[in-house]
């Protein structure tokens, strides 16, 4: 296994270089010299040597929230459309329609001539050489 700077999951490794790394692209300077300029190689850099210090925060049991005891959620939505539905007006059955806009001269498409048929076309070249 490899080591990710005394972390203990290669997960936490990469939240950790992910959120320095965004701090270097908005403008920290590095605490390592590095070759590269990339902000990620030296944000995982600094990570590894242990440069970087960070806090695990517990969640307190006040803080998570209980599901609602009411029970599924889905019902009171269901009931809420049905009562929508009856409170829509209903719509005219018989609607004007709206007559068709006339294209334009130009827009107005040619018609498209058609090749002959392959035995027609021979019956004209056997024409004209004769």
């Amino acid at each position: 296994m490899k080591i990710y700077g005394g972390l203990d999951s290669k997960f936490r490794f990469v939240i950790l270089a992910a959120k320095r790394a965004r701090q270097l692209l908005g403008g920290a300077k590095p605490k390592i010299k590095s070759k590269s300029k990339n902000p990620i190689r030296i944000a995982q850099k600094e990570v590894q040597e242990g440069f970087i210090d960070y806090e695990l925060v517990e969640i307190k049991k006040e803080e998570i929230r209980e599901p609602a005891e009411e029970g599924f959620i889905g019902e009171e939505i269901a009931v809420g459309l049905e009562a929508m539905e009856e409170e829509k007006p209903k719509k005219p059955e018989a609607k004007a329609k709206k007559p068709e806009k006339k294209l334009k001269k130009s827009a107005k498409k040619k018609p498209v001539k058609k090749a002959a048929p392959k035995s027609e076309k021979k019956e004209k070249t056997q024409k004209k050489k004769t």
